[in-house]
C-alpha cells in the first residue's frame, strides 16, 4: 500500500527566498464595528468568535482562481493576517506579541449564500468559509504589525472596502490571547484578524486587489 507524501503549504516571506510553513488557519469574526453593523450584529465589545480554514486553502499572490463551486454569491473580505513563530495556551495579552513572526495581507473569500442558508437553519457554515483556495495571502513581512494604517480592497479598480487597522475592536495581542484559551497555538498558525465594512460580491473575470499600509499588496483574479 502506498503512503502518500503530504507537503505543508507555505507562504512567501518578503525580502527573502524563504517560505513560511502553514500549520492551521484561524479567523476572527466581525472585528470591525462597521462590518459588524453591516452584517446585522451589535458592534459592542463582546468576546471575539472564531472559525477556521484548512491550511491548503492558501493561495499565492498573483494567482488566477477558478470560480468556486456551489455558490453564486462569492464575497471578498480584506484582512490583516498574523503568522505565529511560537505557540502556547492560556497566553497572557502582554506575552502575545512575542509569539508573532510577521504579518501580511489576506482575503477571506466567503460563499455568502451558503453562509446565509446555514445561519438560517442553525447549521455550521464551514463550507461557506473553509473551501478550496479560500485564503489568498501575500508575502509576510517579519515583525510585529502596526496598530494603525490603511486597509483597503478594490474590485477592477473600484474601491469596495476602506478602513484603518486602528478600527479593530480587539487588538492583535487580545485576539491571540483569547484564541489560546480555546486551542493550544503552535508555530505555523495563521490568524485572519477581521475585515472592515464594504464586503460584497465578486463576479467571474474580476480582479481583486487588497492593500494594507506597509505590506506587499495582494492581487487575485477569478476566471471568466
Amino acid at each position: 500500500m502506498h503512503i502518500p507524501e503530504v507537503t505543508a503549504p507555505t507562504i512567501a516571506i518578503a525580502g527573502t527566498t524563504d517560505r513560511f510553513p502553514v500549520r492551521r488557519i484561524f479567523c476572527v469574526g466581525q472585528n470591525y464595528a462597521d462590518h459588524a453593523r453591516e452584517m446585522g450584529s451589535d458592534p459592542d465589545r463582546q468576546e471575539p468568535f472564531f472559525f477556521s480554514k484548512p491550511a491548503d486553502a492558501v493561495v499565492t499572490n498573483g494567482s488566477t482562481l477558478p470560480f468556486p463551486p456551489q455558490t453564486e454569491d462569492l464575497h471578498h473580505e480584506v484582512e490583516l493576517v498574523v503568522a505565529l513563530s511560537t505557540g502556547g495556551k492560556d497566553v497572557a495579552v502582554e506575552d502575545a506579541t512575542a509569539m508573532i513572526f510577521g504579518a501580511g495581507v489576506g482575503i477571506d473569500l466567503t460563499r455568502r449564500d451558503l453562509q446565509a442558508a446555514a445561519k438560517k437553519i442553525g447549521r455550521p457554515w464551514d463550507m461557506a468559509k473553509g473551501f478550496d483556495r479560500s485564503a489568498p495571502i501575500a508575502a509576510l513581512t517579519p515583525g510585529v504589525p502596526a496598530t494603525s494604517g490603511s486597509i483597503a480592497l478594490t474590485v477592477d479598480g473600484e474601491t469596495r472596502q476602506s478602513g484603518d487597522l486602528s478600527m479593530m475592536i480587539w487588538s492583535v495581542p487580545e485576539i491571540i490571547a483569547t484564541l489560546s484559551t480555546f486551542v493550544e497555538l503552535a508555530p505555523g498558525d495563521l490568524i485572519f484578524t477581521g475585515t472592515p465594512a464594504g464586503v460584497g460580491p465578486i463576479q467571474r473575470g474580476q480582479t481583486v486587489r487588497a492593500t494594507i499600509e506597509g505590506f506587499e499588496p495582494l492581487e487575485v483574479t477569478l476566471t471568466a
